[in-house]
């Protein structure tokens, strides 16, 4: 294609995002399967196409897109849960491997166990991008989608090491369990290394400046050092990102200013947003590749194989999560250990349905070499992969519809009254911290002209800490739904027409050319950073 051709599909692509999402908004169905029934539709007509390259897609839209979810983690929270995150993003993604493996050396006519092994590790990671947006939406309970979250960010590097053991096993290179293990334990060993080093040096550049423009570029750059310096330390590239994410997310509140922070975040929404638009996009463009691949094999070899991949993606999953609500309880995998409740009946089911699979399960396939080692063709590599894409549509497609009547059928939801008193009580400890700070700095010498500061600093604390207070009392009634404050409105009104006509009258005076329009944009930044700090308009 032309540089022209490719352009419009870029405009194209990022209009069909733009409109998905608005359509998303107003029906409540998960973007994700829109876009992607929206690529199967684009790749049936005539015209140009765009095929996944999976080395492109590991290297340039996994990393940003895994260190963007990391950032937004709690690596506090999946330390808490990391029992559960582990039985999840590295027990159970072996066990699906395995279960594929030996359900293709026993019934697919022709198929081997390493073949098998490889469709497993690829099929095995969920991608929680459809799953956490609907969850968030719906409100569910902040501990399943750490749980869903954590799961996401590190599954995908024991897929992608259990791919690389099982493709070098039937390519000819001999297969070693002990061998394998210890190619995992090095792997995730030195990408967990090689992340921590990676956040070292991000936190020593923002010692050094603290430009948001520059800050900008090390945030952008930083998920492309991790996975290059990982994959050429032959370790996880993967986990080297997570990690660096985890630890520079959890970092950032003590060593980055906030007009740096609000910058970081708003570029990394933005690439988050549109880079998940293109993925999934791309991930239904690739259906006329996949069938092609199909007239080499018959009908019955096709159902089986489909319905083996298919079958242990949907229903491992929450046999996994049965079984280990069941085990004696020194080992019960509990959440966050002894300080949490076993998973309830809802949870399990809620957690079971949010295993969509997404891009990495099609990028992992498609690097599936197309010889072995003697020359001949890989084995069944084309059915290997109508087997992933067919995976990646059904559980992108069907759980992420009906995911959220799910949720919502069963009712499970987060306390808001218990997040609004917990966030309440913290800001009346911050405005409490304040006016402690105030009383140091008072006792010490100052200048005459600080006193007056001092005052009505002290002034305003005071008022926000009755505020909260007030809603702090407002809520202890309360049982889930929190309760309407009608003052709280009116102000939050007044508060948005009184900022509406400051902005109106200086735009009346740049028009009439009072008001150069560098000193407008520096009064109209005051008035947006007024404006942030009030709830978003309906």
């Amino acid at each position: 294609m032309d540089v022209s051709t490719t352009l419009l599909l870029v405009l194209a692509a990022v209009a069909a995002i733009v409109l998905t999402h608005r359509v998303a908004e107003r029906t409540g169905l998960p973007a994700p399967a829109l876009l992607t029934l929206i690529g199967i539709a684009y790749a049936v007509l005539p015209g140009p196409n765009v095929e996944l390259d999976p080395h492109l897609v590991l290297t340039l839209l996994i990393p940003p897109l895994l260190y963007s979810a990391a950032l937004d983690s709690s690596l506090l929270a999946i330390r808490d849960n990391l029992r559960t995150v582990v039985s999840l993003s590295v027990l159970l993604v072996v066990a699906t491997a395995l279960l594929v493996g030996a359900g293709f050396a026993l019934f697919v006519t022709g198929a081997t166990l390493a073949a098998g092994v490889a469709l497993g590790a690829a099929i095995a990671p969920p991608d929680p991008v459809a799953a956490l947006a609907v969850g968030r939406r719906v409100g569910l309970p902040p501990r399943l989608l750490t749980l869903i979250q954590g799961e996401g960010l590190l599954n995908d590097a024991t897929a992608l090491t259990l791919l690389t053991v099982a493709v070098s096993a039937a390519t000819g290179e001999g297969f070693s369990t002990w061998s394998a293990a210890a190619q995992f334990v090095v792997a995730a060993a030195g990408g967990v290394l090689v992340g921590f080093l990676i956040a070292y040096a991000v936190r020593w550049t923002r010692r050094w400046s603290q430009d948001p423009l520059i800050l900008n570029v090390v945030s952008l750059a930083t998920p492309f050092v991790a996975y290059l310096v990982g994959e050429e330390l032959h370790v996880s590239g993967v986990l080297a990102v997570v990690i660096a994410g985890l630890a520079v997310g959890h970092d950032s509140p003590r060593s980055v200013s906030g007009a740096s922070r609000l910058q970081v975040n708003a570029v990394w929404r933005l690439v988050s947003f549109l880079l998940e638009g293109l993925v999934f996009l791309l991930i239904g463009q690739q259906l006329p590749t996949v069938v092609r691949g199909l007239h080499e094999y018959d009908t019955s070899t096709i159902v089986v194989a489909a319905s083996i991949s298919v079958g242990v993606a949907l229903l491992l999953r929450p046999a996994w999560l049965v079984v280990t609500q069941l085990l004696p309880r020194p080992l019960h995998t509990r959440l966050g250990g002894g300080a949490h409740e076993t998973l309830s009946a809802r949870e399990v089911l809620v957690l079971s349905w949010a295993g969509t699979r997404g891009v990495i399960t099609l990028a992992a396939i498609y690097t599936l070499p197309r010889s072995t080692d003697s020359g001949a063709p890989f084995p069944d590599r084309n059915l290997l992969i109508f087997c992933a894409f067919l995976v990646v549509l059904v559980t992108l497609v069907g759980q992420g519809v009906t995911f959220a009547p799910l949720v919502r059928m069963l009712g499970l939801r987060a306390n808001a009254v218990d997040q609004a008193r917990l966030r309440n009580e913290a800001r009346s400890a911050a405005a409490r911290a304040g006016l402690a700070r105030l009383e140091e700095l008072e006792e010490r010498e100052h200048g005459a002209g600080e006193d007056g500061a001092i005052a009505t600093l002290r002034a305003q604390l005071e008022h926000r800490l009755a505020r909260y207070q007030q809603r702090l009392d407002a809520l202890e009634d309360a049982d889930e739904q929190i309760p309407a404050n009608s003052a709280y409105e009116a102000a939050v009104r007044l508060h948005l027409a009184v900022i509406e006509a400051e902005r109106e009258e200086l735009l009346r005076m740049r028009e009439t050319g009072q008001l150069p329009d560098a000193s407008l944009r520096v009064l109209e930044r005051e008035l947006d950073h007024r404006e942030v700090l009030l709830p978003p308009r309906r």
